[in-house]
């Protein structure tokens, strides 16, 4: 997006790292990450209907495409990039790996980015509970098996972390 003199000077931390940016006012998050080489959120529908540009903003799980960038001004925004620890990937992301959820790789991010608010609220759902926090998610490739089982699998690995953590 071309800059003119109506743009907007904002400070925002993303992945754990404060950011000046300077946006344009009808920018989307989804576009201004991606101007700064964010690519994990994937632009699809731009209506908010898929999901795949699914970011954490202040600990709940958005869609990019349909926020200003500058409603971003003083928030923390986390990616599906944001969850790795470097080259460490975060036990949801080894679960979709591990579960071949990530099939084409566009509706991925926004199903770790689910699955990540999911089990930050509930760290032990029922399929039936991951199936409702998909809900939004759309996969036009194969389905929903994979993720829902990625997801269950990634709770399962989050309860064994923590349990471990706890006899430290």
């Amino acid at each position: 997006m071309p800059e003119n003199d109506t743009a907007l000077d904002m400070t925002l931390t993303v992945n754990g790292r404060a950011q000046s940016w300077r946006v344009q006012p009808g920018e989307t998050l989804l576009e201004a990450l991606q101007h700064h080489n964010i690519k994990g959120p994937k632009l699809v529908c731009g209506t908010g209907d898929c999901s795949a540009c699914g970011v954490i903003f202040n600990g709940a799980a958005i869609n990019a495409c349909c926020m200003l960038a500058a409603q971003a001004d003083g928030v923390e925004v986390v990616t599906v990039e944001g969850l790795a620890n470097g080259a460490k990937l975060h036990p949801i992301q080894e679960a979709f790996a591990e579960a071949g959820a990530a099939q084409c790789g566009y509706c991925t991010p926004g199903f770790i980015i689910r699955a990540y608010a999911l089990l930050q609220e509930n760290p032990d759902p029922t399929e039936e509970e991951v199936r409702a926090g998909f809900a939004g998610s759309i996969c036009r490739c194969t389905g929903y098996v994979k993720p829902i089982e990625a997801a269950l699998r990634a709770a399962a690995l989050l309860r064994e972390q923590r349990s471990l953590e706890e006899r430290v």
